[in-house]
C-alpha cells in the first residue's frame, strides 16, 4: 500500500508521474550526486560528462518527434528536464540549452532537411549547440536584435554579421567552450528589404574547438552561479552559411532572393515563430519550482531535528519546527510549492496537447493563452524559488550558510532564473496585455454607462474562462456559504470568490484607466506606461487565481482520502497566505473588514499548527529523493548529522 507521502508525490507528479519516476531512477547514478564545485573548468567538465551519460540513456528523445528520432512526448521531455534541477541546476540549464532551446529551434522552426541533418545528432550529443538570441544591446526586445543575415543571390548564401558592438551575442550558454553550432537569431535582409528576425543554423567551431573563420567567441567568465554552464559571447564578421541554413518552417528565401511566407503580417509571423519556443519558458519555471522543493526538503528535515531552548513540561530542548514562527516561515512556502506544481502540471498538459496538434489544426487563441500562462507561471515559479531558497537558507542558521549544505549554491544558481527566458516584470506585462487585449478593441469610444455594462459582463467572462477545474470551481462557488465568521475563510468558495473579485476589479479598473489615459496621451506607449503598476497588479492577481484553481482540481483528482485532506489544508494555507500578502488591497476595497483581516492571520496560524505534525510527510511528497538532497548536515534518512560527524 502506498504511504500518504507517496500519494502526495503521485498527485504532484501529475500526468507525467512515470517520466518523473524514470528520472529519479536515472539520477540515482553516482555521477548525478549533488556537488559543490565552484571552479568553472571542473564544473563544466562534470556537467558535460553528465550530459553524455544522459544521452547514452536516451534521456532527451522524448522532446523530439518520432520522425526525427525521438518519442514525441513533449510533456514528458519538459518534466524530465525539470527533474535535473534536483541534481544540479547547471546540468538542467545545459540540457535545456542543448535539447530544449537549440534542439527545439531546429525541431520547431526548421523543416525536414534540418531534422534529417541535425536532430538525431543533437539528441546523441554528436552535435553540440547553443541558442544565440540575446545580444549586449537587446534581451527582452527580441524584435530589435541587430545581428544581420543578408542574402547573397550570387552564391545563394546568407552573410551573418554583427554590425555594432551592441549586436554581440551575449550570455549564451554553451558559446564559451562546448558548442560547435549556434541557432542564431538575426534580421533577415534580402533584395534590400529587412523581413524581421529569423533563425539560422551557423557553425561556430571546428571539431577541435577552434573558432571558425569570421567567428570570434569569448568566455563571460565567473558568474553569480551556474559554474557548470559555459556562458559566452559571439561576434560574427561576414560569416557565410548556405541558404538552406535558414530554419524555414514559417518563411523562406528562394534562390533568386525572393522572400516567401504563408504568414503575411510580419508581427504575426514573428510571434508565431517565438510561440513555438514556449517550451523553454515552461521548463525554466518548472525547474525553479523543483529547486525550491529541494531547499524546502532540506530546511524542513533540519528543522525537525535541530533543537533550541528548553520549555516547561518538555523533555529536553524543543525542535525548532515546533515554534510557530518557524512553521510560518516554511509551511506556507511548502503550500505554495504544491500549488505551483499543480498549476505547472496543467500547463504541461495544455502544451503537450497543442504541440501534438498539426499546424493546420492549431487554434491560434489557445496558443496565445498557452504563451500567456507560460509567462505567468514562469514568473510565479522563479520568484517563489528565490524567496523560498533564501528563507530556507536563513531558517538553517549558520549551517545553512555552509556550502556543503547546498542552500547557498541553490540560491546562487536560481537567481538568474528570474531574468533569463524573459525578465519577470516584462513577462508579467505580457500576461496583462494578453488579458486586456481580450476586449481592447470593443472599449474604444464607449460612454461611462456603456463601459459599466460592458465591464459587468465581458470582464467577468474573461476571469471565469477557467482552468481545467471549470465545473468543479463553479460548483464550489455556487454552493459556498458566504458569511463573516472566521470559518468562512476556510470555505473554498469564499477563497475562490475573493481571488476572482480581486482579479475582476483590477482588470476592469486597469482597462478603464487605460481608456482614459488613451484620451489624454498622444501615443499608446505613454498611456500604457501611465497605468503600468496597475496592470502588473492585475496580472499577478490573474496568476494567483489560476494557481488556486489548479490546486482545487488536484485535490479533486487525488485518490487517497488522507492525502486529499492534507492537500485541502495546504490549499487553505496557500489561499490565506495570498490574501494576507495583499491584505491592504482587500481592505482598501472593502472586500475584507478589519475583523476579518485578523481572522486571516488566525487562519494561517491554525493551518500551520494543524499541518505541523505532517511536515515530513509533506516534504516527502515534494518528491526529492534522499540521494539528491546533497546536504552534509543530513544523513540519508534526513536526520541531522551531529557537528562532530560532519566533514570539515
Amino acid at each position: 500500500m502506498p504511504t500518504t507521502a507517496e500519494h502526495l508525490r503521485i498527485a504532484l507528479d501529475g500526468a507525467w508521474h512515470e517520466a518523473r519516476e524514470r528520472a529519479r531512477k536515472d539520477l540515482a547514478h553516482e555521477k548525478f550526486a549533488p556537488h559543490y564545485t565552484p571552479e568553472t573548468d571542473k564544473a563544466r567538465a562534470i556537467t558535460l560528462e553528465q550530459m553524455r551519460i544522459l544521452a547514452e540513456h536516451g534521456y532527451a528523445a522524448a522532446g523530439f518527434s518520432v520522425e526525427s528520432g525521438g518519442t514525441g512526448d513533449a510533456g514528458g521531455a519538459v518534466a524530465s528536464i525539470e527533474m535535473l534541477a534536483m541534481s544540479d541546476l547547471s546540468l538542467m540549464v545545459k540540457a535545456g540549452v542543448q535539447w530544449g532551446l537549440f534542439g527545439g529551434a531546429i525541431e520547431n522552426l526548421g523543416t525536414e532537411r534540418h531534422h534529417e541533418k541535425y536532430v538525431k545528432q543533437l539528441i546523441d550529443l554528436d552535435v553540440l549547440g547553443c541558442f544565440a538570441m540575446t545580444e549586449t544591446g537587446h534581451g527582452s526586445d527580441v524584435q530589435s536584435l541587430e545581428t544581420t543575415a543578408t542574402y547573397d543571390p550570387d552564391t545563394q548564401e546568407f552573410v551573418i554579421h554583427s554590425p555594432t558592438p551592441s549586436s554581440r551575442k551575449d550570455y549564451i550558454g554553451g558559446a564559451a567552450q562546448h558548442a560547435r553550432f549556434a541557432a542564431v537569431f538575426a534580421q533577415l535582409v534580402t533584395e534590400g528589404e529587412t523581413h524581421g528576425v529569423h533563425c539560422f543554423v551557423v557553425p561556430i567551431r571546428d571539431e577541435d574547438g577552434n573558432d571558425l573563420p569570421g567567428v570570434r567567441t569569448s568566455d563571460c567568465g565567473y558568474k553569480g552561479g551556474l559554474p557548470g554552464v559555459d556562458n559566452g559571447r559571439i561576434i560574427f564578421d561576414q560569416v557565410r552559411v548556405p541558404r538552406e541554413n535558414l530554419l524555414n518552417k514559417y518563411a523562406d528565401v528562394e534562390p533568386d532572393g525572393t522572400y516567401v511566407s504563408d504568414i503575411d503580417n510580419p508581427s504575426r509571423r514573428f510571434f508565431t515563430m517565438l510561440g513555438t519556443l514556449v517550451r523553454g519558458r515552461i521548463t525554466v519555471g518548472g525547474s525553479a519550482g523543483a529547486a525550491a522543493r529541494v531547499a524546502l526538503s532540506i530546511a524542513t528535515r533540519y528543522a525537525e531535528k535541530r533543537r533550541q531552548f528548553d520549555a516547561p513540561g518538555r523533555d529536553g530542548e524543543v525542535p525548532i519546527m515546533d515554534y510557530l514562527v518557524h512553521q510560518r516561515r516554511l509551511l506556507p512556502l511548502i503550500a505554495r510549492s504544491y500549488a505551483l506544481g499543480f498549476a505547472q502540471n496543467e500547463l504541461l498538459t495544455t502544451m503537450h496537447r497543442l504541440q501534438s496538434t498539426s499546424l493546420q489544426e492549431l487554434d491560434a487563441q489557445e496558443q496565445r493563452e498557452l504563451e500567456g500562462r507560460a509567462a505567468g507561471l514562469k514568473v510565479a515559479n522563479t520568484w517563489h524559488a528565490s524567496q523560498a531558497i533564501q528563507e530556507c537558507r536563513e531558517a538553517c542558521g549558520g549551517a545553512g550558510y555552509m556550502a556543503e549544505n547546498r542552500l547557498t549554491a541553490l540560491r546562487a544558481d536560481v537567481d538568474v532564473f528570474t531574468t533569463f527566458e524573459g525578465d519577470n516584470h516584462v513577462l508579467t506585462q505580457l500576461v496583462a496585455k494578453e488579458l486586456l487585449t481580450a476586449y481592447a478593441d470593443e472599449v474604444q469610444g464607449m460612454s461611462p454607462v456603456e463601459w459599466m455594462r460592458f465591464a459587468a459582463t465581458t470582464i467577468s467572462d474573461i476571469v471565469k474562462k477557467r482552468t481545467a477545474a471549470q465545473q468543479i470551481i463553479q460548483t464550489i462557488v455556487d454552493t459556498r456559504q458566504d458569511n463573516e465568521e472566521d470559518g468562512s475563510l476556510f470555505n473554498r468558495g469564499t477563497q475562490v470568490t475573493m481571488f476572482e473579485d480581486r482579479e475582476q476589479y483590477l482588470l476592469s479598473t486597469a482597462a478603464r484607466r487605460l481608456q482614459a489615459a488613451m484620451k489624454r496621451e498622444d501615443n499608446p506607449f505613454d498611456a500604457f506606461n501611465f497605468v503600468q503598476d496597475h496592470v502588473l497588479h492585475a496580472a499577478r492577481a490573474h496568476i494567483d487565481r489560476v494557481v488556486l484553481e489548479a490546486f482545487v482540481a488536484a485535490i479533486e483528482d487525488c485518490k487517497d482520502e488522507t492525502a486529499r485532506e492534507l492537500l485541502s489544508e495546504l490549499c487553505d494555507l496557500y489561499a490565506l497566505t495570498i490574501i494576507d500578502e495583499d491584505k491592504a488591497w482587500f481592505m482598501e476595497h472593502r472586500l475584507l473588514s478589519v475583523e476579518r483581516a485578523k481572522a486571516v492571520t488566525r487562519g494561517i496560524n491554525e493551518r500551520c499548527r494543524s499541518l505541523r505534525p505532517h511536515a515530513l510527510t509533506l516534504v516527502d511528497g515534494l518528491g526529492v529523493p534522499d540521494y539528491l538532497l546533497g546536504s552534509a548536515m543530513l544523513d540519508r534518512e534526513g536526520a541531522v548529522v551531529p557537528p562532530q560527524d560532519v566533514a570539515v
